[in-house]
């Protein structure tokens, strides 16, 4: 059975917008004002590694099937795992989805989930996505967080957690330092 594991880069005040620009914001492009390090970019491409798929909202996936189909050739493996893994994105109204090997998903999001867990024994990944991340930690759906924080503080933008979340208890799996980001593994608690 896969695990569901939400990847952020995410700052001190928990704001995980817009981290490389694309999306054209205000305060957009704070993840590329810090090194990450070669750990940094190991550690993306060894969680990259150990999935079977990936699970994206809307936004982030108009944005990542814009940018990753011509990146392949200038980013190797991860350009081609990227593009070749089966995708699944999360919308009511995208009618078709171009991007190699991404299925839309429209039902009830419990419903929708559960069986991609039981369907892949590795990871499913959801990167960026903060609507549909929300809606995963409301439904208790998130087995594991990794979150790279950023060492700033924006003050406002899209937070990670919102209010509706509720309780939920994680443990602390794994704490690594790369260049100016720090790197936290955490782990649903019983999961």
């Amino acid at each position: 059975m896969g695990k569901l594991v939400v990847t952020e880069f995410i700052t001190l005040d928990g704001v995980i917008e817009d981290p490389g620009g694309s999306e054209k914001t205000e305060l957009g492009g704070w993840a590329f004002q810090f090194e990450r390090g070669d750990e940094g970019e190991r550690f993306k491409l060894d969680e990259l590694t150990a999935s079977d798929a990936q699970l994206l909202g809307r936004v982030t996936y108009d944005g990542f099937a814009a940018a990753w189909p011509a990146m392949e050739e200038t980013t190797g493996d991860f350009g081609k795992k990227m593009n070749a893994m089966p995708k699944y994105v999360v919308s009511k109204t995208l009618q078709s989805a171009e991007w190699n090997n991404t299925t839309v998903l429209r039902g009830d999001l419990a419903d929708e989930v559960a069986p991609l867990k039981e369907q892949y024994a590795g990871d499913i990944l959801v990167a960026g996505s903060a609507q549909l991340v929300q809606s995963l930690l409301a439904a208790d759906l998130v087995d594991e967080l990794h979150l790279m924080v950023f060492p700033v503080f924006l003050g406002r933008g899209k937070r990670l957690f919102a209010d509706e979340t509720g309780s939920q208890r994680f443990t602390l799996a794994d704490v690594r330092q790369t260049a100016e980001v720090a790197i936290l593994t955490l782990r649903r608690e019983g999961g």
